[in-house]
């Protein structure tokens, strides 16, 4: 449904927004272990706005309730993980890193949806 034709613009907005994020981080000010950060955030974003545009583009072909799963979590991982450490990059608040772990876990998590995903495709034939 509308969900699925969602997730391919959102993975297209995903990458923009990463490499908007990577120009950005030259204004990252608080030393080489902020930019260290930052990097790794526009990475992480980047990576799974292409997970994300994949689900999108297997959600044309298949049908099932692990791939809308694994478009939400890698989304929603996305927003927390690479969130969490550009605000943590930006402004220097320790506190913004202790959310990292659980969009980590939640980009995990999506991948482990997305191979379900593929597996249950692949044994329905």
């Amino acid at each position: 449904g509308r969900a699925r034709r969602r997730r391919l613009p959102d993975g297209g907005m995903g990458g923009a927004d990463s490499s908007r994020c990577r120009g950005g981080a030259a204004g990252v000010g608080r030393g080489a272990a902020a930019l260290r950060v930052f990097e790794t955030a526009a990475r992480f974003q980047m990576y799974h706005a292409l997970a994300l545009l994949a689900a999108g583009l297997l959600a044309l072909r298949l049908r099932g309730r692990a791939l809308a799963a694994a478009g939400a979590l890698f989304a929603l991982g996305t927003a927390l993980f690479s969130g969490s450490l550009y605000a943590l990059a930006l402004s220097g608040v320790g506190a913004f890193g202790a959310v990292a772990p659980v969009g980590g876990v939640c980009l995990m998590a999506g991948w482990a949806a997305l191979i379900a995903a593929v597996v249950a495709a692949a044994r329905r034939g």
